[in-house]
């Protein structure tokens, strides 16, 4: 019996555009780990990953989308080889197309959002409800606002309501995108009793996370900082995060150490062997310098992720440009995709300062293990970064990280001259050029004249446990706070509902006048 579904648009390895699929893909496996049997559920994409492997069908149904029926089939994965149960939601038309989100050739944004995702939905609460009361799931875990309708459906949909009384999860990846849609389109929605209607109504249009943070049984951020930076900039839903803050917990994200593992990464030129990190580092330094044209006798400092102004690629080009102008001693390298303009000023750099910059405008999932094994340094300017993974990838294989202090960055990474902390990464707190050149400048005088802190601090980040298996132990905590029931969970652990309570009524108590002492 699956005891937490896990409900998202990505999981991986099947399907990946960001951090969502590498959580999705980690979160299940380590619950099974724990003796919690979990699952995970996404729709059936027409990719690659999803047409090679061998799928069981195990319900088939129909959902109405207006005035039209769209027949669907739930199918598990037949093998084990993601170490949890993975169904996919095949529904043609809809989701049997070469991209996630956006056409794979052109890159254009598929323009039936709203549809794909109502009904994959609606066909998961569909399937749960086929299944005897005993075998239904213990919680209903979803995932951004493409699952963020599931807690108003269970609560408002005649249809659902017998699944009301499971407990709703909502865990926020990134609060940049709401899935709003207009009140044009409330006939796609299942039927609803009417006074539900203001749950789903924030700002005059339909937003799917306003109602999954109104209706959920608890709702959870993937970094502590997040949560409380979506209480002061959350597009406009600032005073329901303020409102709802009792049912709040920021969890930061895990990474998976089995696939992020330097000893056995098959992905990576040289493996770490003995503990030898100078010369594991070394290794594949050379080989990725090799690869892209560049000088290893200099540090070498990366990025890799989407390229787009949420990840502040946009700075990068002038900002690199800057570094390069101004003498200092150093390799630049990204590995991504995204805007067409800052692709396009990669491009150009890398025919104007060859052997000093180059870039590889692709996602390449093999490529970016050895990137994160033979860089010096990762840097990491976001403008929003909920959790970052990438810093923790990166650490993982003896690579400092340069950040942005923000969110989940800022959580991870404490920065190597503060003396209250044993600093893992250099930061810089403002999105400029000048902060970006400081933070660049730090790094490049550590490489040449600290060559021995270099090394330590190689050292102590390889040690850091960002592992699954005490995340998940958080996650437990907030299904057993909202009493859900797990009777095989196999480490039990104390119940931290007045630790949560503390630690947000903090901030807040902080913030009021103190009173004047009588006599």
């Amino acid at each position: 019996m699956i005891q937490v579904l896990h409900i998202a648009a990505e999981c991986y390895p099947a399907a990946k555009a960001g951090g969502l699929a590498d959580v999705v893909g980690s979160l299940p496996k380590y619950m099974n780990n724990a003796a919690v049997p979990s699952a995970a559920i996404l729709p059936k994409y027409g990719l690659k990953w999803f047409q090679t492997r061998r799928w069981e069908t195990v319900f088939v149904g129909a959902v109405r989308l207006d005035w039209r029926h769209i027949g669907y089939s739930i199918q598990r994965l037949e093998s084990d080889e993601l170490g949890f149960a993975l169904y996919a939601v095949d529904i043609p038309g809809l989701f049997d197309r070469p991209g996630i989100y956006n056409d794979a050739p052109s890159g254009i944004a598929y323009g039936d959002e709203v549809e794909r995702y109502l009904a994959f939905q609606q066909a998961v609460l569909q399937w749960v409800l086929s299944m005897p009361d005993t075998d239904r799931p213990r919680v209903l875990h979803c995932h951004d606002h493409h699952t963020a309708l599931i807690p108003f459906m269970v609560r408002y949909c005649p249809e659902y309501k017998p699944l009301s009384e499971i407990p709703t999860i909502f865990t926020i990846h990134n609060g940049q995108y709401q899935g709003r849609f207009s009140w044009n389109k409330v006939y796609l929605l299942p039927f609803f009793d009417s006074w539900g209607r203001g749950v789903l109504d924030w700002g005059g249009v339909i937003n799917p996370m306003a109602a999954a943070v109104k209706c959920a049984w608890a709702v959870t951020t993937v970094s502590r900082s997040y949560l409380f930076e979506l209480h002061e900039n959350s597009m406009g839903l600032e005073p329901l995060f303020r409102a709802e803050w009792a049912k709040q917990h920021g969890i930061l994200n895990g990474i998976d150490v089995q696939v992020w593992d330097p000893t056995t990464d098959p992905m990576i030129g040289a493996r770490l062997h003995d503990g030898d990190v100078a010369g594991f580092k070394a290794q594949n330094k050379r080989m990725l310098c090799e690869a892209f044209g560049l000088d290893e006798r200099l540090p070498l400092i990366s990025f890799i992720g989407r390229l787009v102004q949420e990840k502040g690629a946009d700075l990068l080009p002038d900002a690199f440009k800057r570094v390069l102008h101004n003498g200092e001693s150093v390799n630049l390298l990204v590995l991504g995709t995204g805007e067409k303009q800052i692709e396009d000023a990669f491009r150009s750099m890398a025919y104007h300062y060859r052997t000093r910059f180059n870039a590889l405008l692709e996602y390449n999932e093999t490529v970016s293990h050895q990137v994160y094994a033979g860089s010096d340094f990762l840097l990491m300017p976001s403008r929003v970064e909920p959790c970052g993974l990438n810093q923790m990838y990166a650490m993982r294989y003896g690579t400092v990280p340069m950040v942005r202090s923000i969110g989940g960055l800022k959580d991870t990474v404490p920065d190597l001259a503060d003396q209250r902390t044993a600093g893992r990464g250099i930061r810089f707190d403002q999105f400029t050029i000048d902060d970006v050149q400081l933070a660049v400048h730090r790094g490049v005088s550590m490489y040449f004249n600290e060559p021995g802190v270099m090394a330590a601090v190689r050292e102590r980040i390889m040690q850091v446990d960002f592992s699954w298996e005490h995340t998940v132990g958080l996650y437990f905590d907030v299904y057993r706070l909202v009493r859900a029931y797990l009777p095989n969970y196999r480490k039990p652990v104390p119940d931290r509902a007045a630790e949560v309570v503390e630690q947000i009524a903090k901030p807040i108590a902080a913030k009021q006048p103190r009173k004047a002492k009588t006599t």
